[in-house]
């Protein structure tokens, strides 16, 4: 009885492990460039509360993607953090994946609620994302594993 426990704690932690590695592979990039956000900075959205380009000169490299900052400061706090500054849902459309689907986005519908970073298609997307926006967040945190795993390389 032990032994099944084992194995089965095991399986488990496995399953996890390979569902958070597929998780890396499902950012929304551009093209053959991997540049997540269209360039843009995303601790910009924190600090300057605005989207601003990003320096190609100061990237950094995660779950797949380049980020790409305005100013060395916001690389560091990114290296100290990604997942702080990553925007939810990998960038995608976070209407979208609360409906199952993958869309790109337009960087106008950015806001941080809850200390995270959520982009929309477009501005009528985001007033539907935002007319309901916990039950909302709730089904894109279920509807993203299926999606990293259908969609994830």
């Amino acid at each position: 009885m032990k032994s099944i426990k084992s194995l089965l704690a095991l399986t488990l932690t496995t399953l996890a492990l390979a569902i958070s590695a597929q998780g890396a592979d499902l950012v929304n990039i551009s093209g053959a460039s991997n540049i997540a956000v269209g360039g843009y900075d995303t601790v910009a959205f924190f600090t300057d509360h605005k989207p601003v380009n990003g320096d190609p000169g100061i990237s950094a490299t995660f779950q797949g993607a380049t980020y790409i900052f305005s100013s060395q400061e916001n690389k560091n706090l990114f290296l100290a953090d990604p997942v702080k500054y990553t925007p939810q849902c990998g960038g995608f459309c976070a209407f979208g994946v609360s409906v199952g689907a993958l869309f790109p986005v337009d960087i106008t519908t950015w806001q941080i609620r809850g200390g995270k970073l959520y982009l929309n298609l477009n501005q009528s997307i985001l007033k539907k994302f935002n007319a309901d926006f916990a039950a909302n967040v709730a089904k894109a945190d279920k509807n993203w594993p299926g999606l990293v795993e259908k969609n994830g390389k």
